[in-house]
């Protein structure tokens, strides 16, 4: 057994999300959004770390990380618990996060996701965006979502990840797992390949750069439904941030094309439990209107504000108003919801 397995099953007997690795200091479990360091374990020194991280690495995945700097893949215990992995060298030396992925995918129920997020699983073409920052769980949104479709409907589903993180077992649906960096070299490329594969759904592990996003684009335009991911915390910032990463002469055509393409945006928080025995999600979903093209082409997303409250009927939802029924039913404190809220003005005066 691997050196490093030991901690990885402390980190399941903690009910943690996360191992943290970095040379010269102690590992450190996260548990409910807090980090933890493990005091009876040693330092770790170089020679220790570059020996546990080789160990389940492997001599080619090593050398990767030696040439680049940083490596994605993921590693599965022999219980079946899988971690996504990620290495970087930084100032002190060699570091290295774990996240454990769940075993089971959970249902919308399980992850008491809005009941509207079903809907998105009906849509035939378009782009559905996955927001939040790193840890927020988006992809076991995703998962959610894909495993319904799996279940109800008979497609035929793509996705590409860096590294794969659950896997879905063909129910109804065909569904092609491809991996960057093993299965295809970016992206990218893999949604090129895509794009050519009789595809009625593509699944993005990451949006992070220009032509992965232009790309994701054009498939929605091509009547595939993409699911992507950003880390953006809300729908305004959303649709900023896609806009911003093109060049000035070419903001007005993606503006088009994402006022043509967008179906919905779900931004989404985990907030501390104000007993800190879990976490809360906390949502923000924007769908698609009659109003909401116009308002992408304008460049003038400050009036989404106004337009997910006033169609709050169908199932919309701003992010302040979520985290304030949260904090209303008791689920977390005011200071948490303050700190994760975009107008902190409506946190200031509650008791």
């Amino acid at each position: 057994m691997p050196k490093i397995d030991d901690l990885f099953y402390q980190l399941i007997e903690c009910n943690g999300s996360d191992l943290h690795l970095a040379q010269g200091s102690k590992p450190k479990i996260r548990i409910n959004g807090k980090l933890t360091e493990l005091d009876d374990h040693p330092v770790l020194t170089r020679d220790y770390i570059s020996e546990i991280l080789i160990e389940i690495a492997g001599s080619e995945l090593w050398q990767r990380f030696q040439d680049l700097g940083d490596i994605d893949f993921a590693y599965e215990l022999d219980n079946g618990s899988r971690f996504r992995s990620n290495y970087l060298r930084h100032f002190y030396g060699f570091g290295a996060v774990f996240r454990l992925i769940p075993s089971e995918i959970m249902t919308f129920e399980e992850l008491q996701l809005p009941l509207v997020c079903k809907s998105l699983c009906e849509l035939q073409s378009g782009l559905v965006l996955v927001t939040g920052p790193t840890g927020s769980g988006k992809s076991t949104t995703l998962a959610a979502i894909i495993d319904y479709i799996n279940s109800e409907f008979v497609k035929k589903i793509i996705t590409i990840e860096e590294p794969i993180e659950f896997l879905h077992h063909n129910k109804k649906c065909v569904i092609v797992h491809r991996e960057v960096g093993s299965d295809t070299v970016s992206f990218s490329q893999g949604l090129r390949s895509a794009l050519k594969s009789d595809a009625n759904i593509i699944l993005v592990g990451e949006m992070r750069d220009r032509e992965t996003i232009e790309l994701a684009l054009t498939a929605a335009e091509m009547g595939i439904l993409v699911f992507g991911t950003l880390h953006t915390n809300s729908a305004a910032k959303t649709i900023d941030r896609i806009v911003d990463t093109f060049p000035g002469a070419k903001k007005d055509h993606i503006r088009e094309i994402l006022a043509n393409s967008l179906q919905s945006v779900v931004a989404q928080q985990l907030v501390p439990s104000a007993d800190g025995l879990r976490r809360w999600a906390a949502f923000e979903i924007l769908l698609r209107t009659t109003a909401l093209p116009a308002i992408i082409r304008a460049g003038d997303t400050k009036l989404l504000k106004g337009e997910i409250n006033t169609h709050s009927k169908i199932g919309m939802l701003s992010m302040d108003y979520s985290l304030l029924k949260l904090f209303q039913e008791g689920k977390i404190t005011k200071e948490d919801a303050y700190l994760k809220a975009l107008d902190k003005s409506l946190f200031r005066d509650l008791s």
